[in-house]
Order: structure tokens, then C-alpha cells, then sequence
């Protein structure tokens, strides 16, 4: 089969399966617009991180928020105790802020999904081009390694960091392959 042949083929496949992706897409868009934490919730947080760390998690928007509160809960609901994971856990989306205190606009979400999976080389032009309204391409493809650097300067353990760090790196280790599962199913 020529590779033209299996570019349509999966190009056809894609356009067939967009509906349903669109549909997912849509209700966690929806889900999150609506996130909240109740004060239970942030209580919770701040009873676990350190006073800087929380820093770093009450700058996040409430939808990344949300999530990392959801990854740290599912990991609980696995069996995972490991505080340093669980750390990392509330923290692994905190890059998503750019060094001025801006979150990733919500909108610019669904651009990623989308052209990460029907244009990938346009992502990575927008995210190395990085300017004016890519900012955000180039802040949300390295906001792994930037949760790292920012919870290194936050004074968060070297373990907690290197977690970050491998999960960035996509190295597996015990804790990245606990937090890819929990972060994977929510």
C-alpha cells in the first residue's frame, strides 16, 4: 500500500471517528467551565502542600485546578500513599501558566486537541513560534518541564521535582507511570 493510500485511509478513519471525539471534547469542555473546588476541597490542598506550592496550585485556573485535584483523588482511590506523588500530583499541570500569572486560555484547548491530532507539524510551528496569540502553543507543549523548573524554585523536595521532571521527559519511573494513569482517565 503506498503511503498516499494509507494517509487517506487514515485521514478517513479520523473524519469518521470525529463526531464522537467532538462529542467527549465538547462535555469536558463544558465540565470545565463549570469546575469548582468546594472549600473542603482547597482546605484539603493546603493541608498537603507546602505554603509556596499552594502558591503555584492557587494560580492555576479552577479547571486545572479540578483536574490535578481529580489525578491526586484517583491516585487515592488506586492505593497510592506516596505523599511525593501525591504532591506532584496536585502540581503536574501548574506549568500551564505562563512566568506572568496568565493561564492558558480555555478555548485555546480545543486548538490543541485538534491539531495535535490532524496537523501535528502545525502545533509544533505554532508552539516554536511562541508569539503573540501562539503563546500559549508554546507554554502548554513544555508545561511539563516548566511545572518542574517552577516547583524546583517553589523549594519542593528533589524527589517531588525529578517526579516532574521524568514525567516530562517521559521517563518511567514507579511514581510517572502511577501519575500517567491517574492523569490519563481524567
Amino acid at each position: 500500500m503506498s503511503s498516499e493510500t494509507a494517509r487517506c485511509i487514515s485521514l478517513r478513519k479520523a473524519i469518521t471517528q470525529m463526531p464522537a471525539r467532538y462529542g467527549y471534547r465538547l462535555s469536558q469542555f463544558f465540565v470545565a467551565m463549570t469546575a469548582r473546588l468546594t472549600s473542603a476541597e482547597r482546605e484539603l490542598v493546603a493541608n498537603v502542600l507546602s505554603p509556596a506550592e499552594l502558591r503555584l496550585f492557587e494560580r492555576m485556573p479552577q479547571h486545572d485546578q479540578r483536574h490535578c485535584l481529580d489525578v491526586y483523588r484517583l491516585l487515592l482511590r488506586g492505593g497510592y500513599a506516596d505523599t511525593l506523588l501525591l504532591r506532584a500530583a496536585l502540581l503536574h499541570d501548574c506549568g500551564k501558566v505562563d512566568d506572568d500569572g496568565r493561564p492558558i486560555p480555555l478555548l485555546y484547548y480545543g486548538l490543541f486537541v485538534i491539531l495535535k491530532r490532524v496537523a501535528p507539524g502545525l502545533y509544533a510551528w505554532a508552539a516554536r513560534d511562541g508569539r503573540g496569540p501562539l503563546r500559549p502553543f508554546a507554554i502548554h507543549i513544555t508545561h511539563d518541564e516548566r511545572s518542574a523548573r517552577m516547583a524546583e524554585a517553589a523549594g519542593s523536595p528533589p524527589a517531588l521535582v525529578a517526579t516532574l521532571r521524568d514525567y516530562a521527559e517521559r521517563r518511567v519511573t514507579e511514581r510517572t507511570r502511577a501519575l500517567s494513569w491517574a492523569d490519563n482517565q481524567v
